[in-house]
């Protein structure tokens, strides 16, 4: 089995939402949402980024999250964003998410990773090779005095914002038929990340943010530019994919994006109903390469976090996807790119050896 080491998930949302039932659902007893360990390893799920994403609380702005959900199954749609959350509130919440990665640590199942030897070790090891994200800066103060602090502790990849607007920056809306050239870019705040984030070698993820601020990121930052789960928006013209001009500034910059399975990302009519077959996946995986080569492009399910494809279902789902790419013609050396070895070279360009 081709082991996939994957761009993005959400499990620490769930452990957050159900903090008692953090040990049914790793074990695979709760048996719901896309990822737990057994599943992981009847998938062949060497590991990823997992999210700290700080969500918005449920009567924010009384926003109906189930007539959202019913708008994105009939485009074109715009859905607002919610409000701001403010550092003080985000932080507990971040806080929270990164314990529960590090109780797993504890389990001996899965490693915190901090470098790619560390990865190449758990995954010979056979233990799920973590790297701590955070999916929207919230819990880092505009003084950056915590991401020292966040560093300590094991982050490696920052996505300045979420769609919503945070201290740094600007996200897009989710919207359909849409450009992600939405808005302003970074702030001065944000414009200190990135170069905090280069020094201490965080990766930066630009998923979720908007041309502008993808724009400024590209002009400041001295590492590989990184969408970890996004599309492209030629084939799916959605504000949350990449157009052909952010696909050759990543190119150029020697930089990578990992597939989304998110289903309203992948149709190109833009619904979030679940579709069978691979035709979408297999149509954006072919301009991701043709627009940024072999070396440049991986996987990122938003597993947990997203509609899933009903042919892949879920994380053990994985070993049909490869066969996919196989069937439609890519060969073995493309296939293991594409699951695991070019996210490990990104992230040595990134990181360091």
């Amino acid at each position: 089995m081709i082991p996939v080491f994957d761009g993005h998930n959400d499990l620490l949302l769930r452990f957050h939402r159900d903090p008692g039932g953090r040990d049914a659902i790793w074990s695979g007893a709760e048996g719901k949402g896309h990822l737990d360990l057994p599943r992981m390893k009847a998938g062949g799920f060497a590991g990823g980024f997992f999210a700290v994403y700080v969500p918005s609380p449920a009567d924010a702005d009384a926003l109906d999250w189930a007539a959202m959900d019913r708008l994105m199954e009939n485009p074109p749609f715009v859905l607002p964003l919610p409000a701001p959350i403010p550092c003080a509130a985000a932080q507990p919440v971040a806080l929270d998410m990164a314990g529960h990665l590090m109780a797993l640590e504890r389990t001996g199942t899965l490693q915190v990773c901090r470098t790619v030897a560390d990865i190449r070790a758990a995954m010979a090891a056979g233990r799920i090779a973590a790297i701590l994200h955070m999916e929207g800066a919230e819990a880092i103060d505009e003084d950056l005095v915590t991401l020292d602090l966040w560093h300590a502790a094991g982050l490696r990849s920052i996505g300045p914002v979420w769609s919503r607007p945070t201290a740094f920056g600007h996200g897009v809306p989710f919207k359909f038929p849409g450009s992600p050239d939405t808005g302003p870019g970074l702030t001065e705040a944000g414009k200190r990340l990135v170069r905090e984030c280069n020094r201490l070698k965080i990766m930066i993820d630009l998923s979720h943010m908007n041309e502008a601020g993808f724009n400024d990121v590209a002009a400041l930052s001295d590492a590989p530019l990184v969408a970890t789960h996004s599309n492209a928006h030629a084939v799916t013209p959605s504000t949350r994919n990449l157009t052909d001009r952010q696909l050759a500034m990543i190119a150029d910059s020697d930089g990578m994006v990992g597939l989304n399975y998110a289903t309203v990302f992948l149709n190109p009519e833009g619904r979030r109903t679940p579709f069978t077959g691979w035709d979408p996946i297999l149509r954006h995986l072919d301009h991701l390469l043709e627009k940024l080569g072999e070396d440049r492009v991986g996987l990122g399910s938003d597993f947990d976090g997203a509609e899933m494809p009903a042919d892949l279902g879920d994380v053990a789902g994985l070993p049909r996807l490869l066969e996919a790419l196989s069937a439609h013609g890519y060969g073995e050396a493309l296939v293991r790119k594409i699951a695991h070895e070019n996210w490990l070279a990104l992230l040595t360009r990134t990181w360091g050896g």
